[in-house]
């Protein structure tokens, strides 16, 4: 167990994102692992983010959740933790936050993803660079590697589906009265080779479905995967837009998308799902609402606070 005089270091780790437009070639040559973007790869991208305002709202989500994780810490444990983001992509980097942390004088390091579900090639690479810098740096390490059952997150995403299922108005009432209402739980795509080769991401989705669908009320749910990397080898289906369009033909006349492998408004967030995927249901006739993120919720920062405590007593 931590001994309470010793500060604990908490690293709280995320993708990234471009900090402005200058910035989105350099962040997609890093999530590409150095490769640069064909000209028409980088103006989609671009695109993208012009259609959301120019920049996505990541970073300042980001670091209001880690400043409300931080808040929770504080409460229980007064000056004990010291939080800090690190993302995968963009500065600051998980190698330089656990500089960071070691330069505070944390010896001790507990590292989160704000991402509930475990990846090899996503939270897994981010626990194992989190874990070479700290050995590095002679600090003890331990992490929080999936949160996909928490119940503070079931109820938070669970609430936001009766929300948007409420937003509908009757269009929402008429189709679940009649069994036509959908709740679709997506989350970013991986290839099928990584699922095949045993990875959880896909089966911890579908628990989260399932206690999200039960929680809310709602019997008829499917899982869908959405933002798929373009590259030429399979990734995992069905892609959402090819699920909404298929709707009709199932009996379904509403549909409540609810992102559940994201905590935060970003692109894929503002683009696929209110941008994109709105427009195909809109084209197919289905009723479409999508739940609200979870962004700085402050019942899911101290859920990640406890979490953090409980992760840090292993130590």
């Amino acid at each position: 167990m931590t001994p309470a005089s010793r500060r604990v270091g908490v690293l709280v780790m995320a993708y990234g994102t471009p900090s402005s437009p200058g910035q989105i070639e350099a962040f997609y040559t890093d999530v590409r692992r150095g490769r640069p973007p064909s000209a028409q790869q980088l103006a989609d991208l671009t695109g993208r983010y012009e259609a959301i305002g120019g920049a996505s709202p990541l970073s300042r989500h980001t670091a209001e959740q880690v400043a409300g994780i931080q808040q929770q810490l504080d409460l229980r444990f007064p000056g004990r933790y010291v939080c800090t983001l690190g993302n995968k992509h963009s500065d600051p980097r998980i190698e330089n936050a656990v500089e960071n942390l070691a330069g505070q004088g944390a010896r001790e390091l507990v590292g989160l993803v704000l991402a509930p579900h475990y990846s090899r090639g996503s939270v897994g690479e981010y626990v194992s660079r989190a874990t070479e810098r700290a050995a590095d740096l002679g600090m003890t390490a331990a992490f929080v590697e999936h949160w996909h059952e928490h119940p503070a997150l079931i109820e938070l995403l669970a609430e936001r589906v009766i929300h948007a299922v409420e937003s509908l108005g009757t269009a929402g009432n008429d189709a679940r009265r009649n069994d036509g209402l959908l709740l679709l739980i997506t989350a970013h795509s991986l290839p099928v080779r990584v699922v095949a080769d045993g990875d959880p991401y896909a089966d911890q989705l579908r628990h989260s479905g399932e206690l999200v669908a039960s929680a809310s009320g709602l019997g008829r749910w499917d899982v869908g995967w959405q933002s798929a990397g373009r590259t030429s080898e399979p990734w995992m289906g069905p892609d959402i837009l090819d699920r909404l369009r298929a709707l009709p033909s199932e009996g379904v006349s509403a549909v409540v998308v609810c992102p559940a492998g994201f905590t935060s408004d970003h692109l894929e967030i503002l683009y696929d799902l209110d941008i994109e995927a709105s427009r195909v249901a809109a084209e197919t006739g289905v009723a479409f609402a999508r739940t609200a993120s979870l962004n700085a919720d402050p019942r899911m920062c101290a859920a990640l606070a406890d979490l953090a405590i409980s992760c840090a007593e292993e130590l």
